[in-house]
């Protein structure tokens, strides 16, 4: 089942829901996380990597000193913004607090 692509309306919308999360050249929502160690930020990729294995989604995913940065759109629907990004940017923000992410 192929994602349908979201109209610019709806993601300036949903990204009102979503606190730090940005759209980046039209056609990917972003967010960078800022932690307080290179430990703590590759713990975060660990754990954002299995719930991008959970749900079969998968963004582009850069681990820095402390820093871990995300690019998330969904390629089977032509490289456009979906609810599947959504979704997936939602549990990553859910979970990140607890490793220490602003």
């Amino acid at each position: 089942m192929t994602a349908e692509p979201l109209p610019p309306a709806e993601i300036d919308r949903r990204l009102e829901n979503l606190p730090g999360w940005t759209l980046e050249g039209g056609d990917r929502i972003a967010r960078t996380f800022r932690l307080p160690s290179h430990l703590a930020a590759a713990a975060l990729t660990v754990h954002i990597a299995a719930i991008q294995d959970e749900v079969n989604h998968h963004a582009e995913l850069t681990l820095g000193y402390n820093t871990v940065a995300l690019s998330v759109r969904t390629h089977d629907a032509g490289g456009a913004v979906t609810e599947k990004d959504f979704a997936l940017a939602a549990r990553v923000s859910a979970v990140a607090p607890a490793h220490g992410a602003e």
